[in-house]
């Protein structure tokens, strides 16, 4: 009987092959079709609520990078688990890879963009992994059985490490094949966007306050957060996008990127927040847009009277359902084609994404974005409001404190600048207020306001005194004079709220 050890390689080498072999044939199909790719996408879609926020709160925008180190180490155990049970009671380890096969193909053909051709990966993948995992065990008996034991097993350890890598380089090859082959990366570099018929009002001076520690005004398109249900990032070609409105309107409307060239582009300032964000957390990040007035659009279209939202749907099947009446209202809602003076990135929804000032991201801010349907919310649910999140969405007047870092401790007399920023897209930020444990709300001092639709800078000085640990509180009153809640709320189901503190040590 082969060793444990043995048993434990061969399985692995075996699971190394199912996964090697499958990405390597998607590279005909499509990289998303292969076993990782389609349960790491199952499992997005059908991971609850509340775990799916614990989870972005303890690793932020690093959920996918988790989620795929997971799905590894799941891959890894169960192809040891098939090695050693192959050995003991065949052929249960082949029965394994067989039910893996199975799931991760119904996994696949389950996505919204699958043909019939996803289920040839994992079917091929599974096929080759069982063939190597049988003929590794059957030979590992042999050798536990001749005299040259040592010799034997050295050589056939040396024959699964062989197969590891060589699975493991096979995989990689197609994974990289599969992703350069589809992606949109020179086409984008060599976009030229519209200059804005109605530029953006210019950034004053004092609206960065160039506090060190504080976040700029404008947030740097490599540091935006990104939150999507997409492990890895959709690649469009400008060439094929394609936008089509319809449902309850008087006329469909079908546009082409091309086609947007014809029509006046706006530039605004706008901030975008998620519905996860926490309290003093940074899922949010202020841009310059660049786009084509979705209100515009719309009304092209002739909305039925008793409709009230409009459904917006990604290339990938995600869904966000905007109110019909925010998109009218005149504020700048806008399909979006430029972040920050250069095509939107690939990550962030190249070639066109939806844009809101006001609401969530995730009833507002569709990428990649290729559908608008106008309808009602009575008959139609968004991908987040079927688990569970409101349908409204509208972003709660809050602030963040940056700097200074929090259980710092300072000298008695330390001159402390207390800053960050606060906001209430398409409300403003009328006041900022600081409070030192519990003290007498005091008024911060406001950075300029160039837009009612971002986010404002706050700063308060402090002189630290009393030794001990002190609380520092914060507060922003919006445009219309509603103060920050002090209520506390988690994210689900329309957003966090309540009052972000820090705690200090004055010594």
């Amino acid at each position: 009987m082969a060793d444990r050890g043995v048993r434990v390689a061969s399985g692995i080498a075996a699971g190394v092959v199912v996964i090697g072999v499958a990405e390597i044939v998607s590279v005909l199909i499509s990289p998303d079709s292969t076993p990782l790719q389609a349960v790491g996408g199952w499992i997005i879609d059908h991971t609850p609520t509340g775990f799916r926020e614990w989870v972005i709160g303890l690793v932020g925008t690093d959920d996918k990078l988790l989620l795929f180190v997971c799905m590894g180490v799941g891959a890894f155990l169960l192809s040891a688990l098939a090695g050693v049970l192959e050995q003991v009671r065949r052929p249960i380890g082949s029965a394994l890879f067989v039910v893996f096969g199975v799931l991760s193909t119904i996994a696949a053909l389950g996505r919204p963009e699958a043909t019939w051709t996803w289920a040839i990966p994992s079917i091929l993948g599974v096929i080759a992994g069982i063939l190597l995992l049988r003929s590794l065990i059957e030979r590992a008996e042999r050798s536990a059985d001749v005299t040259e034991f040592a010799i034997e097993r050295r050589q056939l350890m040396r024959g699964i490490a062989i197969a590891i890598v060589a699975g493991g380089a096979v995989g990689l090859v197609g994974r990289v094949i599969g992703l350069r082959s589809r992606s949109v990366a020179n086409e984008r570099a060599e976009v030229t966007l519209p200059p804005p018929a109605t530029p953006a009002p210019p950034v004053p001076a004092g609206a960065d306050m160039q506090i060190p520690g504080i976040s700029s005004y404008l947030t740097p398109n490599s540091d935006f957060y990104r939150i999507d249900t997409e492990l890895t990032v959709p690649q469009v070609s400008k060439d094929d996008w394609s936008l089509r409105i319809y449902g309850m309107v008087d006329r469909e409307i079908h546009l082409k990127y091309g086609d947007l060239a014809a029509r006046p582009a706006l530039e605004r300032l706008v901030t975008l927040t998620c519905v996860s964000n926490p309290v003093g957390g940074d899922l949010i990040g202020n841009a310059s847009w660049l786009g084509y007035r979705l209100d515009d659009l719309l009304k092209e279209a002739g909305p039925h009277p008793d409709a009230d939202m409009v459904l917006s749907r990604s290339v990938d099947g995600f869904t966000a359902g905007s109110p019909l009446a925010v998109l009218l209202d005149g504020r700048d809602a806008m399909l979006a084609v430029g972040m920050n003076g250069q095509p939107l990135p690939t990550e962030h929804g190249y070639p066109a994404r939806l844009v809101v000032p006001g609401l969530y991201g995730y009833v507002s801010a569709t990428k990649w974005v290729t559908e608008l349907e106008v309808t009602r919310f009575d008959r139609a649910q968004s991908y987040w409001t079927e688990r569970g999140w409101s349908p409204q969405g509208p972003i709660k007047t809050e602030c963040r404190i940056d700097t200074p870092r929090a259980h710092g401790t300072y000298p008695a007399g330390t001159k402390l600048t207390i800053a960050g920023v606060a906001w209430a897209q398409h409300r403003g930020i009328n006041a900022v207020e600081v409070r030192i444990d519990q003290g007498e709300w005091q008024p911060a001092r406001l950075a300029a306001e160039p837009s009612i639709d971002t986010w404002r800078q706050w700063a308060f000085d402090w002189e630290a005194a009393g030794s001990g640990v002190h609380t520092v509180w914060v507060r922003a009153t919006d445009g219309t004079g509603a103060v920050q809640t002090a209520d506390v709320a988690d994210p689900v189901p329309d957003g966090a709220s309540g009052y972000p503190s820090l705690t200090v040590r004055v010594s």
